[in-house]
């Protein structure tokens, strides 16, 4: 197990959930009595349509009315600022994680559930990974497609098997999907782990299929410890 690495908890309650914890063994039981979580990657910046504002409220508001938490990077700009607060206006649990680089510049939303205070980002994508029951990527840039297949990487190495999935909202991804086939057909990909990316249209599409595969699989094993050495 890594050694414990500080980070706070600032006002708004819950529970500890140190970085350290993906590392942890997972208490089974203790998983299903707590309510499930979607982690969502997306923009600290607004974009220049306005439907990447308006679909991050609405998988917000959509997480809450399924009874879902939120995980997402604890910052109150952009589609990321729109994302918490279209889940808390709907009276939804919202978690955001968020490290002292980004908090110094005063981009922190101070309205949430929860905010957990990281020392570096890598712990950030850590504490996330170990919160969520499942990863959505809405429209962005460098940093959402950094956490998207950082994570979908980890499936491919079984760290997890919990849904990934990538909103194409409007055609947005089509670039990027058409690079992942190539890659396939090049060899660099295996056909089987480019599927481990599921891809909807939109935001209420995205929790339909989140939905569908938890039905279909339970998240087994919950985490290989064989492969802690990957996330140092």
């Amino acid at each position: 197990m890594w050694p414990p690495r500080k980070h706070r908890i600032l006002p708004g309650g819950g529970r500890v959930a140190p970085a350290w914890l993906l590392s942890a063994p997972v208490d089974s039981t203790r998983m299903e009595l707590r309510k499930k979580r979607v982690c969502v990657f997306c923009a600290s910046a607004a974009g220049i349509s306005p439907q990447y504002l308006q679909a991050a409220a609405e998988l917000g508001r959509l997480i809450a009315e399924r009874g879902y938490g939120l995980v997402y990077g604890g910052a109150v700009v952009g589609a990321m600022g729109a994302l918490a607060d279209g889940s808390l206006t709907a009276c939804g649990e919202v978690v955001g994680v968020i490290p002292d680089v980004i908090r110094d510049l005063e981009i922190e939303h101070r309205g949430l559930t929860e905010l957990h205070v990281v020392p570096t980002m890598h712990e950030r994508k850590a504490l996330m990974a170990s919160l969520a029951d499942a990863f959505v990527a809405l429209p962005g840039g460098y940093g959402t497609l950094d956490e998207f297949i950082e994570i979908v990487t980890w499936a491919q190495l079984r760290i997890h098997a919990k849904p990934c999935v990538l909103v194409n909202l409007g055609g947005f991804y089509n670039g990027l999907l058409r690079f992942l086939d190539h890659v396939v057909a090049e060899g660099l990909i295996q056909p089987g782990a480019r599927g481990l990316i599921q891809v909807a249209a939109h935001p209420a599409e995205a929790l339909a299929v989140i939905e569908q595969t938890w039905a279909e699989r339970a998240e087994i094993p919950p985490h290989d410890a064989r492969l802690d050495s990957v996330m140092r």
